[in-house]
């Protein structure tokens, strides 16, 4: 039996309708969900993946999130250290909730499925997973990260960063260095949503596949992110430049 990805998608828009359509945040969830599910599918097509694998792409991305409407719902943010593990979360409700079963009636997908969650917002792919777990692990990861650079080009600020005017906030000498130096974000050590913007420029350092660095090329999405803000303190604007420019400078150098 093959994955019904029609099924599984008639599934996301019956669990969807518990939660407020006109909530900012909900309905950025569902059209991202979306985006990123076709994303995923593409990826595993440019890599030449078997049609099951490309469908199981498809699948996780439709599932990578769901974790997300329960948390807008019972403390609507995005911040997970202010609330819960969406991935986690979204492990819970289809695994120990049952909701799985909703999507795919084949339990052989099940750990992929359910690793591949787990890791598209873990800091790093977990060790110790099988050559299949890890590349869609790996898929999933940028897929997401793709379309997360799209909603921040275009996306509602309140509902992105918890504030429309980040025009007086600062980048912390902790998350700057991090960025130049580390090239990874310690998301728990971000201070202000001048931070969480940071680590979302962080992201360039973090895709696995030269496709996934073209569309942000070939869309602009990195100079598109950084016309939208002006910073009122000079040191701040001087370190978001500079965030900026090394930016660009890494994902020309790596594209191909």
């Amino acid at each position: 039996m093959s994955i019904d990805i029609l099924k599984a998608k008639k599934a996301f828009k019956e669990y969807v309708k518990d939660y407020n359509p006109n909530d900012e945040k909900v309905k950025i969830k569902i059209s991202h969900i979306e985006r990123v599910a076709q994303i995923a599918k593409k990826l595993a097509e440019s890599l030449n993946l078997s049609k099951e694998d490309v469908e199981l792409a498809e699948l996780i991305g439709l599932l990578h999130d769901i974790g997300r409407f329960e948390q807008i719902r019972l403390f609507h943010t995005f911040v997970d250290k202010d609330s819960i593990n969406h991935g986690e979360y979204g492990v819970k409700v289809l695994f120990e909730d049952g909701l799985i079963r909703k999507f795919i009636e084949e339990e052989k997908y099940d750990e992929i499925i359910k690793l591949s969650i787990l890791n598209h917002n873990s800091a790093k792919i977990h060790e110790g997973l099988t050559e299949k777990q890890n590349l869609h692990a790996k898929i999933i990861r940028d897929a997401d990260k793709t379309d997360i650079f799209y909603i921040l080009t275009v996306g509602d600020k309140k509902a992105i960063w918890e504030k429309e005017d980040l025009s007086n906030d600062k980048i912390t000498d902790e998350i700057y260095n991090e960025f130049m130096n580390d090239k990874y974000i310690n998301y728990k050590k971000r201070e202000t949503s001048a931070d969480i913007l940071v680590s979302h420029f962080a992201y360039v350092y973090d895709f696995y596949f030269g496709q996934s660095l073209k569309i942000i090329r070939e869309n602009n999405y990195l100079e598109k992110l950084y016309n939208r803000f002006i910073f009122n303190d000079e040191e701040t604007m001087k370190r978001y430049n500079k965030i900026y420019e090394t930016a660009r400078e890494y994902l020309f150098n790596h594209y191909n």
